[in-house]
């Protein structure tokens, strides 16, 4: 069976996005299916240098050209740009739409692919939310955007908790299936890069943006984003011992309170310098003690279940987990290799009991993301629902 993914690794060429896209790719060629990566965005490429949209792409697609041999692909990938509607990795645009007309599945991946005729004239549409209740509340404010979601036979999301009663995600008509990000295990069963000294030794780490885009509202509340959850625990590192070394984009703006957060105890990395690659990502969680983090505040204030798909790979490469919740806790297990928190007590609380009983953790979390994220058969599933 054919199977296009789509995504946005050369669109946003950070380490944590060519994980987020390329394993939904490893999963399904698991499982033997003939499979195709596309990105159709109907957006201009993103510069991470200049940290700003851009007409050129060369640099983009050379990207992941790049990531596709490395992850065996070869050439089996198709980059429009949008700018001029050139397409790469392919001869030409007839090629192009020759192949995605003989697909059998379009599995669109957070909605990266922008549908245009011969995308929605797949037979099987697949679409997957990464983003619950943003995404949700987008729809709600366009009209267009939720025609082009329904043109789609399936609609999944990471929102675990949705359709349920205590969950304030709108659900807009769509069956909403809960799914999870796909781990390639054996990729992060082993090492990428020899580094003898990181910065990510010994410490609880995590990498996430000051904040994506602006606040939200809906039905008359706010729907933030990590900043104001992250103040919250603003004063963890001086109510533990432990190490915390966090990469963290500035956001639009560039509003990181940069000395704020050091003087508290964090140390701030910046992620274009230090996780330039899907290697030097992969090689931040293998140093790492585990991962510390928060969610968005959207996702904690709507009860949405979303489970961060950064915290999967840190539980593949057998480190510890303390995330907080989002009443993720309600659809998968809280208490060994993933530890959830609502309160700085509760932080505070499952970092010592990492500590005294780190090795326990460090098993318990290969072993969850075995039988939580295991690639082939969250993709199987994606197939059979």
């Amino acid at each position: 069976m054919r199977i296009i993914t789509t995504g946005l690794i050369g669109q946003y060429a950070f380490g944590g996005v060519a994980w987020d896209y390329i394993q939904y790719v490893l999963g399904f060629n698991a499982l033997g299916h003939d499979v195709w990566y596309l990105e159709d965005t109907g957006s201009w490429t993103y510069d991470p240098v200049k940290q700003e949209p851009s007409a050129e792409c060369s640099e983009n697609v050379s990207y992941l050209s790049r990531i596709m041999r490395e992850f065996d692909m070869g050439d089996r990938w198709i980059y429009r740009n949008e700018p001029d509607g050139k397409y790469y990795g392919v001869a030409d645009e007839k090629t192009a739409e020759k192949i995605i007309r003989q697909a059998d599945i379009l599995v669109n991946v957070s909605g990266a692919c922008w549908l245009r005729p011969v995308t929605a004239a797949v037979k099987s549409k697949l679409f997957l939310d990464g983003d619950p209740m943003f995404t949700q509340i987008g729809l709600t404010r366009s009209k267009e955007y939720l025609e082009r979601v329904r043109l789609h036979e399936k609609h999944f999301t990471f929102g675990l908790n949705i359709g349920r009663s205590h969950c304030k995600v709108p659900t807009l008509g769509l069956k909403w299936q809960p799914t999870v990000q796909p781990i390639a295990l054996g990729w992060w069963e082993k090492t990428l890069m020899s580094d003898i000294n990181h910065i990510a030794d010994g410490a609880w780490t995590t990498v996430l943006s000051w904040a994506s885009y602006e606040p939200v509202t809906f039905e008359g509340e706010e729907y933030g984003q990590k900043n104001s959850e992250f103040l919250r625990f603003i004063e963890l590192p001086a109510k533990t011992a432990e190490k915390f070394v966090i990469a963290m984009g500035q956001g639009p703006g560039r509003n990181r309170p940069t000395e704020y957060l050091e003087s508290a105890g964090w140390k701030i990395i910046e992620p274009h310098y230090y996780l330039p690659d899907y290697v030097a990502y992969h090689n931040l969680i293998s140093k790492s003690k585990g991962e510390w983090s928060i969610a968005k505040n959207g996702y904690v204030k709507s009860n949405s279940g979303w489970f961060s798909c950064r915290s999967a790979c840190y539980l593949a490469a057998g480190k510890p987990v303390i995330v907080q919740d989002t009443c993720w806790s309600e659809h998968l297990p809280s208490g060994d290799g993933a530890l959830a928190f609502r309160t700085m007590e509760d932080a505070v609380a499952c970092i010592k009991e990492v500590a005294n009983n780190y090795e326990h953790h460090c098993q318990a979390a290969r072993i969850y993301a075995r039988t939580h994220f295991d690639a082939a058969k969250v993709c199987a599933d994606l197939l059979e629902a």
